[in-house]
């Protein structure tokens, strides 16, 4: 069956897109989403029920170019595991230090709906972290490192944290720093022998 209002609905979402990220979603009215889409609100409310529904979908858009980002960096960086997820750190950095830089989206909609756990978005963005560390866990367990799902944590607390401060201080070198952290943590695991099974 066709779909010819999905270049509606894409438009929709890359203008909900652009204006959540710079400015929240609690400042942005579906008003607003509309006229950047070049839309009536009319027209925004058949593709999206609800301003909650146009916030997920927001952050569902996110996901797979984040994911895909982060795995492109860690493939072209040069060196072993290590180096390979510093360089994820080094490449935000970099991507922090952009005048436009507002920090990840997802802990951003995440603070903004702290009061709302159930909130469609809130479990997109769990999802998201979620595959983040799922992806960090088996390329360690595929280096033999003896419990990869505790250092991938690690890696993404790492990680979310150093968004966080890098947002406080406006100071990009803290996201190098916490790079610098992760490479430590994943040598000292990779130096260690693995446990036997059986």
């Amino acid at each position: 069956m066709p779909r010819p209002s999905e270049p509606t609905r894409e438009r929709i979402v890359q203008a909900a897109s652009a204006l959540f990220y710079n400015e929240g979603i609690r400042r942005v009215s579906v008003d607003e989403v509309a006229a950047k889409a070049g839309l009536t609100k009319r027209t925004l409310y058949y593709h999206f029920k609800s301003k909650d529904d146009l916030v997920a979908a927001y952050l569902a858009a996110r996901d797979q170019p984040n994911l895909a980002l982060f795995r492109k960096w860690f493939a072209e960086a040069e060196g072993g595991l290590a180096a390979k997820v510093e360089a994820i750190f080094k490449n935000l950095a970099r991507s922090a230090r952009h005048p436009k830089w507002k920090g990840c989206g997802f802990l951003r909609t995440s603070a903004e709906l702290a009061n709302m756990p159930g909130h469609p978005a809130i479990r997109i963005g769990a999802a998201h972290k979620k595959k983040f560390e799922d992806w960090l866990r088996t390329a360690f367990a595929d280096e033999g490192i003896a419990d990869p799902l505790r250092l991938a944590r690690q890696i993404l607390l790492l990680l979310d944290g150093s968004f966080a401060v890098v947002l406080l201080h406006r100071d990009a070198s803290y996201m190098e720093t916490a790079g610098e952290a992760a490479r430590t943590l994943i040598e000292t695991a990779l130096a260690k022998p693995a446990r036997k099974r059986g």
